[in-house]
């Protein structure tokens, strides 16, 4: 299936890859003190990539910014996050995350955090903290009325930990799955994290992966099957609202529409609702969908961006 227009394979025998687990993924979100403002992460567990590609996912270096960012405020809430994915992230040499305080104070503080690899800066992250106070007023938009995950279907991920089902969709990679610019994914984790700072890295996590399928589902002929392939597909930018403090048993419901594609991008905005309709979270993606260039096809596709 494919997580942000990055191909990935159902069956991790075929692959040749060893299943992911959600305790390995949860390990490489908890990073490792550097020195002041530093952070140091791993990019993949036991030295792969999620699905065989090299290219980190970069959903994952939000989660680990998200986690660099809670452990540089304790004291405070990660409540927002918007990351810019500048350039490639590549499986193998360690990340390393420097926070840039902008501002800190009483209530809320601020900062960037920068992925660096080999030296380059790779990804920008500007977070928001802040210290969540009693309401006001207070609503939120209700949970889509979709089918629930037992009327829905299963899709496997390759990953002990995690199950996935989909709304009216059987196979998200087909250039034969025509709707309209929507999908509804319902996601069970098991353990669920009791820190806050995984479980919003956790949410983070996923909001990246069926963007680009979204905004191809409503165009015939075309699909993330050929992602990388006959067509180049990038995740640009994610954005992720924290809501509430970050708790849920049971699903979550991720919610995609695509409002918009055209010149070369799509945007797609979704929320991310409890089984029992709490809105824990609303985000955003924006994403390369272009022509494959003739000089991309010398380049191995499990290395392309």
């Amino acid at each position: 299936m494919a997580r942000g227009g990055l191909i990935v394979t159902t069956d991790s025998e075929e692959s040749g890859q060893a299943e992911w687990s959600l305790a390995g993924l949860l390990e490489l979100f908890d990073l490792r003190a550097a020195g002041p403002d530093r952070f140091t992460g791993d990019t993949a567990a036991n030295g792969a990539g999620h699905d065989g590609r090299q290219v980190v996912e970069g959903t994952q270096l939000v989660a680990q910014a998200i986690v660099a960012a809670a452990k540089r405020f304790p004291d405070k809430s990660v409540r927002s996050i918007h990351g810019v994915f500048s350039r490639a992230v590549t499986v193998g040499p360690p990340v390393e995350l420097v926070i840039d305080v902008v501002h800190e104070g009483r209530s809320t503080a601020t900062a960037i955090v920068a992925a660096h690899q080999n030296g380059r800066r790779c990804l920008n992250v500007t977070v928001l903290s802040d210290v969540p106070t009693a309401d006001v007023i207070r609503h939120h938009l209700p949970r889509p009325e979709v089918a629930a995950p037992a009327d829905a279907n299963h899709c496997g991920m390759g990953m002990s930990g995690r199950e996935l089902r989909l709304v009216d969709v059987v196979d998200v990679n087909s250039p034969d799955e025509v709707g309209p610019p929507e999908l509804y994914a319902w996601v069970r984790y098991a353990p669920i994290p009791t820190r806050d700072d995984l479980a919003k890295a956790l949410v983070a996590y996923f909001t990246g992966h069926l963007g680009i399928a979204t905004t191809m589902r409503a165009h015939p002929g075309i699909g993330t099957s050929q992602a990388h392939r006959t067509v180049s597909t990038a995740p640009m930018t994610i954005s992720v609202a924290f809501h509430e403090p970050v708790r849920w048993n049971g699903w979550l419901l991720y919610a995609h529409e695509s409002t918009h594609v055209g010149a070369g991008m799509s945007y797609v905005r979704g929320t991310v609702h409890t089984e029992e309709g709490e809105l824990v979270a609303s985000f955003a993606q924006e994403a390369l969908i272009r022509p494959m260039r003739t000089s991309d096809t010398s380049i191995d596709s499990r290395s392309r961006l």
